[in-house]
């Protein structure tokens, strides 16, 4: 497994698409932060980076399914992906190996924003005057969600052997678990809303966005992150 995680991390930094991928998403995310007024935190004049929290959700709907639409699909396409299933790793090993590996390009591409967290600290009056336990609460749930959406682009990667259809698949599915089922429960009335809202990665994103660490929530997204491994898994064993 460890082989195959290097071999996968080694594929998408070895070309310039997964630089500029990674490139694109922190210049995005800069803009959004420090430059467009309508999001600056310095227009906004308060030591906080709700911007990044809000916007990022929204980066990572297109990035991840970028980073995880070639992890299947290109084997199967190259017709490597029988080559690979004679190495001495399960099904279940090789699609947690590929899982790794996303996951280790998603801490890549969120490690350079804690740079931002260091700046908010001194820009504040007095310097340190930062709500840091919403800081890394909402961190650690931006680092939850790209690990269900590195999940939900792995499945949609097992499903078929073009990437340009599973980056497709990864975008619908990424934004109908974080803004549809929100956007559903508007639409409830009652005590559905209610459970339709907990089913959606918001609305827990959220829950850790106060600071306060709940296992409830990390409990949904652990759950979140095994289904679609589960169901990668199954779908590969049937084809």
């Amino acid at each position: 497994m460890k082989s195959l995680i290097i071999k996968e991390i080694n594929s998408f930094l070895g070309s310039l698409l997964g630089y500029l991928i990674l490139a694109l998403f922190l210049v995005a995310i800069g803009l959004i932060v420090w430059v467009f007024p309508q999001s600056s935190v310095l227009d906004y004049g308060y030591a906080d980076l709700e911007p990044l929290f809000t916007y990022t959700p929204y980066v990572f709907t297109f990035l991840i399914p970028a980073l995880s639409m070639r992890a299947i699909a290109e084997e199967r396409r190259n017709h490597t992906w029988e080559l690979l299933r004679t190495s001495p790793l399960s099904v279940f090993q090789i699609v947690l190996a590929k899982y790794l590996a996303i996951l280790v390009l998603v801490a890549i591409a969120l490690i350079p924003t804690l740079l931002y967290f260091f700046s908010i600290l001194q820009l504040g009056d007095p310097p340190g005057n930062l709500d840091q336990a919403s800081f890394f609460g909402s961190w650690i749930g931006l680092l939850l969600i790209g690990a269900v959406f590195g999940a939900v682009g792995l499945f949609s990667s097992s499903l078929t052997s073009q990437q340009v259809v599973a980056f497709v698949l990864g975008v619908f599915f990424c934004f109908l678990l974080y803004f549809g089922l929100s956007a559903a429960a508007d639409f409830q009335f009652g005590a559905w809303a209610y459970w339709v809202e907990e089913l959606s990665l918001s609305f827990h994103y959220i829950n850790l966005s106060r600071g306060v660490i709940d296992s409830n929530d990390l409990f949904f997204f652990f759950g979140m992150i095994w289904l679609f491994l589960g169901a990668s898994v199954l779908t590969l064993r049937n084809k």
